[in-house]
């Protein structure tokens, strides 16, 4: 739980019910996401646009097991391995008929907007309608990277990308980690550009030989550019890089507002795409991460008790750590001070 900027730490609080349409999941493992460091730091803008409120219990990238249904739910959920969907929208609104649900105005969003219970917590009770059936070769650890694994997956639908594009990936934190992954299995020359030393080499760890800073970045004809960073002036960058004609991606966000030159959009005829959430991915990931084409794995760097929250939540890195970005957190774990 985070109760105020700074502040947070366990809390026993209510087991979840299993209302009608939803069910209970035993959570077994657990991702720490960006997300939830700007609810710590209280930067979110949630937070400010009164769509979140302390006290708030974050969580949403995970996998379980149903351990309860509620009435009118298929009993057949019960016993089976899960993940599910962040953007639980109202079910009856013009965009939720659509299959636009993440988009919602009255949605809530698990573990972030509107006080709905995340899942780093022993329980979470979430929508039956949320769900995607994990299968056996998905284990726990892929299936709660199947939400930012979502995210990438729409982003590299969403720029277009063909066997042999040039695709240059802006970020190389999960977000961007993940797009290249899914570019790359996608047929694509993936390059990314990143700025800090120790998450430029572990991009080069990955196998992606094309990794630059800004002032090394080759002169390419990039048929599309992926910004999965959150620094303000790159969505630009990403308009001015971009062969004409070609396709930009924004699914990352930055903490004040960038400037884009419309103009520069339609003289070199871009088409540029925003992405929000994983919504629509979810699926496909689980089908990549399955057949073994994605392999995200190597993207977690430590595995944390739920004791160990807080310290990641403040910038600490677990002791023995790794290099990726990931950190995990192990609900099945006791706390053990590490």
């Amino acid at each position: 739980m985070i109760t105020a900027p700074g502040e947070s730490g366990v809390q026993q609080v209510a087991p979840p019910e299993a209302v009608p349409g939803d069910v209970v999941v035993d959570v077994r493992r657990a991702g720490v996401c960006g997300t939830d460091a700007e609810f710590h730091s209280g930067e979110m803008q949630y937070l400010h646009d009164g769509h979140a409120a302390f006290p708030i219990r974050i969580g949403h990238e995970w996998a379980g097991v149903v351990s309860a249904v509620g009435e009118g739910v298929d009993r057949g959920w019960l016993g089976r391995r899960v993940t599910g969907d962040t953007m639980l929208g109202c079910g009856v609104c013009r965009r939720c008929r659509s299959g636009r649900q993440h988009v919602c105005g009255a949605r809530t969003e698990l573990g972030i907007r509107g006080g709905r219970p995340g899942a780093l917590a022993e329980q979470v009770a979430v929508p039956a309608s949320s769900l995607q059936a994990l299968p056996d070769s998905v284990d726990d650890a892929l299936g709660a990277l199947v939400e930012p694994g979502g995210n990438a997956l729409r982003a590299v639908r969403g720029a277009g990308v063909r066997p042999g594009d040039a695709v240059l990936v802006l970020g190389p934190g999960t977000i961007g980690l993940l797009v290249a992954m899914f570019a790359r299995a996608a047929g694509a020359r993936v390059h990314l550009m990143g700025r800090d030393p120790a998450s430029l080499e572990f991009a080069r760890g990955l196998g992606f030989d094309g990794v630059w800073t800004r002032d090394s970045l080759p002169d390419e004809p990039w048929d599309a550019v992926v910004d999965a960073s959150n620094a303000p002036e790159l969505p630009a960058l990403a308009v001015d890089l971009v062969e004409p004609g070609g396709r930009v991606v924004w699914v990352g966000l930055a903490g004040s507002p960038s400037l884009v030159d419309t103009r520069t959009v339609a003289l070199k005829d871009v088409t540029a795409v925003g992405v929000l959430s994983a919504s629509g991915g979810l699926a496909g990931t689980i089908e990549a991460y399955a057949a073994g084409r994605v392999d995200p794995r190597p993207l977690v760097s430590a595995v944390v008790g739920l004791d160990q929250v807080s310290a990641v939540l403040a910038g600490a890195r677990p002791r023995g750590a790794g290099p990726g970005p990931k950190t995990h957190v192990d609900l099945l774990r006791q706390g053990d001070g590490g």
